[in-house]
């Protein structure tokens, strides 16, 4: 589409501010709440068909510049101080690493893996140290000192498709890289404000050759406004049509209708199938966040229900009680010995639902001679104790792409959290359409060490 010449000049527009085109018709009233409209402020647009349409534009302000400018509470760094003298550690399981940010202290990305025997084999790499004693100091020194040091533009990062603030820590000294001359490796460490987090690793990513941009969630820095989470909202921009023009684009209608078709690949499943009753348990507290890496479909934490300990595992472990999660178009449901389901909800088509995995003893046992089924954390006076488990579930439903069933290993982990009935539950895609479901909970730290050698649960007695 092309303004109309004569047409008045756009607004300065960007990524981080989030629009959306509709189209009205004719008879509508403007919005009276939430973002200002004036009836002036519309540009005619015209499609390549020559179909013409005048288009209402939000005005846009973001409104915090006051309250920003008069902040004279403690500094980001103050504000991180306790996460780095708690010595606390986050960690994220991968495909095939898991990395380990040990906050103010190291970040270490390693493989464990059993040989002969019950030998564990570790491949480790530290991907930065801190040099310095209080990495926390240095900047905000700065900043008090200097005042017009903290006028100073706040580094941001592109998450989820809103340019989000973010305070870093630097970290080098990391193991020496061969790909670049022996030199060590280094990372930044991106702390971003989260209301609900838990100081988990949002991300990983190798940004150059040994060189590392660790995403951290954090509800520690959000008392401060530069770093606020602010929960985006979309903006309006409202098509009319104008006389002898459709209601909406012919294009973008065939269009709409395409992306439609290609949405529903999948078999449906009838509401009735799918164990509903269950949702009801669930509440998600996380604002939907998708990972810089391509191969992270989704990440999510619900809470589960309040039943007592004892009850929830049994129910867990016998496959009745289920657990659900992921953001974004697709959820998962897992029940333990039973299947992994991947499945969406749309109150006009009803419920689509995928067969990632489905359990198989006999197929499980035959994984586990071939891989870890057990991993273990060795403790500081010596003894070791079973950190997680991974279940193989195949004969999912057929992938087009592959013409093969797919397949999914379950990993089970221990996650302390404050809530003792909190479930993350996230799905990655390392191959096509060969998965992994990382499932972690405070439920699943007390069963953990049950597992047998094939990684089997068990009541704790």
């Amino acid at each position: 589409a092309a303004a109309a010449e004569g047409g008045r000049a756009l607004p300065q527009l960007s990524d981080d501010i989030p629009f959306r085109v509709n189209w009205p018709g004719t008879e509508f009233s403007l919005p009276t709440t939430g973002v200002l409209y004036k009836e002036d402020n519309y540009i005619i647009m015209t499609t390549a068909d020559k179909e013409k349409y005048k288009c209402i534009l939000p005005l846009i302000a973001s409104g915090n510049e006051e309250e920003e400018k008069d902040y004279k509470g403690p500094t980001p760094g103050e504000l991180l101080e306790p996460l780095f003298k708690q010595s606390s550690c986050s960690y994220r399981i991968e495909s095939y690493w898991t990395y380990e940010v040990c906050h103010g202290k190291h970040i270490r990305q390693y493989h464990e893996e059993k040989e002969t025997g019950q030998k564990i084999n570790i491949q480790e790499y530290y991907l930065g140290n801190m040099v310095i004693k209080n990495p926390l100091s240095e900047p905000d020194q700065e900043e008090k000192e200097n005042p017009k040091e903290s006028a100073k533009e706040i580094p941001t990062k592109n998450i989820e498709g809103q340019m989000t603030p973010y305070y870093p820590v630097e970290m080098g000294n990391g193991t020496p890289c061969s790909l670049r001359q022996n030199l060590p490796r280094s990372s930044t460490v991106m702390y971003i404000c989260h209301p609900e987090a838990k100081h988990e690793i949002l991300s990983v990513a190798e940004v150059t050759t040994c060189e590392y941009e660790v995403v951290i969630l954090t509800p520690l820095l959000c008392s401060h406004p530069k770093y606020r989470f602010r929960a985006s909202p979309v903006n309006d921009i409202f098509c009319q049509s104008l006389p002898g023009s459709p209601l909406k684009p012919h294009n973008l209608e065939q269009l709409e209708k395409q992306q439609e078709l290609m949405k529903m690949p999948f078999r449906r499943v009838k509401e009735e199938e799918m164990h509903s009753t269950k949702e009801e348990k669930f509440s998600s507290i996380h604002k939907p966040v998708a990972v810089g890496s391509h191969q992270l479909l989704t990440v999510g934490t619900t809470h589960i229900s309040k039943l007592t300990d004892d009850q929830l595992i049994k129910e867990f472990l016998s496959g009745s009680y289920c657990f659900h999660g992921g953001v974004g178009w697709w959820k998962y449901e897992f029940c333990y010995g039973k299947y992994v389901h991947q499945y969406h909800e749309d109150k006009e088509s009803g419920k689509t639902s995928v067969v990632v995995g489905t359990w198989n003893k006999e197929e499980h046992i035959e994984w586990s001679r071939k891989n870890a089924a057990r991993t273990y954390y060795l403790r500081e006076d010596g003894t070791q104790t079973v950190r997680m488990v991974s279940h193989f579930y195949g004969n999912g439903d057929v992938c087009d792409l592959t013409d093969k069933p797919r397949q999914v290993t379950v990993k089970l982990k221990c996650k302390e959290s404050d809530s003792p009935h909190a479930v993350t539950i996230y799905m990655l895609e390392p191959h096509s359409c060969q998965y992994i479901l990382g499932v972690e909970s405070p439920v699943i730290c007390k069963i953990l060490d049950t597992a047998d050698e094939h990684g089997l649960l068990s009541v704790p007695s």
